[in-house]
């Protein structure tokens, strides 16, 4: 992995976003989607499609898809199977479906695992002729577009939904505590932190329970500290003073400055930081385009602000200004469908412009194609906050074969850190090494 080219992939992206309203009067695109084949000829078929848990619960996917599904059957005849599936289980039932054969007919899959998921020749390669198909005229945005599989080989899904982290703060805590901007660097959040512990708010919420943000924030803070999970011969390298210090910082929220409840060490399910936040039990929030998702817990956009994450005071050796890893989720379809027209149609519906606007509104993700940036929605200051990152300071997640099997064995080391730490056990340098020792070995066995 060579870091500044990776920065450097995703520098164009703030140039794209702000060309979009131009690019997208002389775009070819219209609303709706559908095949490229009559529709005769995939009428009448039902397709499979497992969607990854964007909302506020999985009930409350199902309300939102369920339109735009709906829609779809009415252009082509073709009926959704629809299965919301949560992030803790999203991949390994991927990952079952690949080892099987049994899979869905269109799948949601974290960009950071597609990579992994290429390599299992599982997936239906996006070849040009088959961007082709589904209307692509150069619409996706480039660093979304380079997040979808190994460089040098066709990708195995396109992007649908774009995420980058940011910073949530409560401005009427913040002010209330005499504070007056959100931090830029981690020693005035933990500072800002402090003062916000009291009663029972505290300064930061985590999902420390959950896989994907444990692995997520791993990377991140180990770029911070100059560090890196693997060689540049892709063998892991856990163990480094780097990415001690970065898990160090991390559990230290809640071991050492005491700005996290300990009860988050339980948080899983992708909503109970949110929760904390929207209802005032937490201060700050490290989270991925979150606004609709506040809304629906009753927390109004005025309350609140987004910044960048922070970074150190003085950067280490070595360290990279990056702020986020570049997220998003991508649509891919799994090779043996015996519905590709069909799939393939969906495929193109679901990255069409109102369906894209449709869908990033609801879910406060953004778009991952450039005339969906025509409406008004994506145009706010929390918007462009998120847009600034994935433009200057995210970078992708190690594009290795081993990367899902990487978060697994990251993220869970990094629950048993946060159990730990919430049960007052010291989280010392040598019980840090020594839990990503044990990971990196299960790594070297296969997970």
């Amino acid at each position: 992995m060579h870091k500044t080219a990776r920065h450097h992939r995703f520098a164009a992206l703030a140039a794209v976003i702000a060309a979009a309203l131009a690019l997208s009067s002389c775009s070819s695109s219209s609303g709706g989607g559908g095949s490229s084949s009559p529709t005769g000829s995939i009428s009448g078929q039902t397709i499979t499609y497992w969607a990854s848990d964007q909302g506020s619960s999985i009930a409350d996917d199902v309300q939102v898809l369920t339109p735009e599904l709906n829609a779809f059957t009415k252009q082509t005849g073709v009926k959704v199977d629809l299965q919301v599936i949560g992030w803790n289980d999203l991949l390994n039932r991927i990952l079952a479906a690949t080892a099987s054969g049994q899979g869905p007919d269109v799948v949601n899959i974290g960009n950071t695992w597609s990579a992994s998921l290429q390599a299992t020749g599982a997936f239906l390669p996006i070849t040009s002729q088959i961007m082709s198909q589904i209307g692509d005229t150069g619409r996706f945005l480039p660093g979304a577009l380079a997040a979808t599989g190994a460089a040098g080989k066709p990708p195995v899904g396109v992007p649908i939904y774009s995420t980058a982290y940011g910073l949530y703060y409560n401005k009427v805590e913040f002010a209330a505590a005499g504070i007056t901007s959100a931090p830029t660097t981690w020693e005035q959040l933990i500072a800002d932190g402090q003062k916000l512990t009291h009663g029972s708010q505290w300064g930061l919420t985590l999902e420390a329970a959950q896989t994907p943000e444990n692995a997520h924030a791993a990377f991140v803070f180990s770029e911070q500290q100059g560090g890196s999970w693997f060689d540049s011969s892709g063998n892991p390298t856990f163990t480094t003073p780097a990415n001690v210090a970065a898990i160090k910082e991390l559990v230290g929220f809640m071991g050492t400055d005491k700005i996290t409840n300990p009860s988050d060490a339980e948080n899983s399910n992708g909503t109970e930081a949110l929760q904390e936040f929207a209802s005032g039990k937490a201060a700050m929030l490290m989270w991925q385009p979150a606004g609709a998702n506040l809304a629906k817990y009753g927390m109004q956009s005025s309350a609140y602000g987004v910044a960048p994450l922070p970074f150190p005071a003085t950067a280490p050796a070595g360290a990279q200004h990056i702020d986020s890893m570049v997220g998003g989720i991508n649509l891919s379809v799994f090779a043996n469908t015996k519905h590709e027209a069909a799939a393939l149609a969906f495929v193109k519906f679901m990255t069409s412009q109102q369906t894209e606007i449709s869908l990033n509104k609801t879910y406060g993700s953004l778009p991952s194609v450039t005339d969906a940036y025509t409406d008004p929605a994506f145009q706010t200051a929390d918007d462009k906050v998120f847009q600034n990152v994935l433009a200057s300071s995210a970078t992708a997640m190690p594009e290795i074969a081993q990367e899902s099997q990487f978060e697994t064995v990251i993220g869970a080391a990094l629950k048993t850190l946060y159990a730990d730490a919430a049960s007052g056990t010291a989280i010392t340098d040598s019980l840090i090494q020594s839990t990503l020792n044990s990971a990196q070995q299960q790594m070297a066995a296969g997970g």
